[in-house]
């Protein structure tokens, strides 16, 4: 796919999880950082991209891209916790004029899929593109318009309301069902993610029994 001029994307990888045990995103998978799955997919796709982390001293493995200037590492501009925190923090870091967030145990994010979601979203005018997959809204892969979701964030936060979807509310929110590619049983689809080690070394070894 071609680099979208317009899009930055942001990955989530705040640190260390206590069901995995120590950091996902530094976890090794298929012998690399599992938050290299989601940077590989996505970074091709985008013209910026922001990690929000708390660890920035361990990626040095990214280092050759943050010299390029299109990768940064942030940390989080708050010591509260939520899981808007971080789509705040992201927001506010880029400078692009639209914006897409996945998480780092995220192991198939779709780079179709984002470019999906921003198409709908700039021809509709919307503020925000959400995928309605089978289970539900799946906030990540979400693509956001900066301007207008920034402050409406921002509110949000004012008000002590921490949640990930309720103050999508409050803006131009388009819905987009993409349930297809996420049936029920199938492991590869774009919102699969991983949250203990168990479940990480199964799904690595069913890549690398099906690769």
């Amino acid at each position: 796919m071609q680099v979208i001029d317009d899009l930055a994307v942001a990955i989530q990888a705040g640190g260390e999880s206590k069901r995995m045990g120590t950091s996902k995103a530094l976890v090794q998978f298929l012998g690399k950082p599992l938050i290299m799955q989601a940077f590989e997919r996505l970074y091709p796709i985008c013209s910026e991209m922001v990690i929000t982390t708390n660890e920035p001293e361990k990626m040095g493995f990214l280092e050759p891209y943050i010299a390029s200037g299109k990768l940064r590492l942030i940390s989080d501009n708050t010591d509260n916790r939520g899981a808007l925190i971080g789509v705040h923090t992201a927001l506010q870091a880029v400078t692009k004029p639209f914006m897409s967030m996945v998480a780092c145990d995220m192991v198939f994010p779709s780079p179709e899929l984002i470019a999906r979601l921003l198409e709908v979203l700039v021809s509709t005018g919307a503020d925000v593109a959400m995928p309605i997959g089978s289970k539900g809204i799946e906030p990540f892969h979400a693509v956001f318009r900066r301007e207008t979701c920034l402050d409406a964030v921002e509110k949000a936060l004012e008000a002590g309301d921490m949640r990930a979807v309720r103050w999508t509310e409050n803006v131009n929110r388009i819905d987009v069902d993409v349930s297809e590619l996420d049936a029920e049983g199938s492991r590869v689809n774009p919102f699969v993610n991983v949250n203990t080690m168990p479940e990480l070394r199964e799904l690595e070894a069913w890549l690398a029994s099906n690769s």
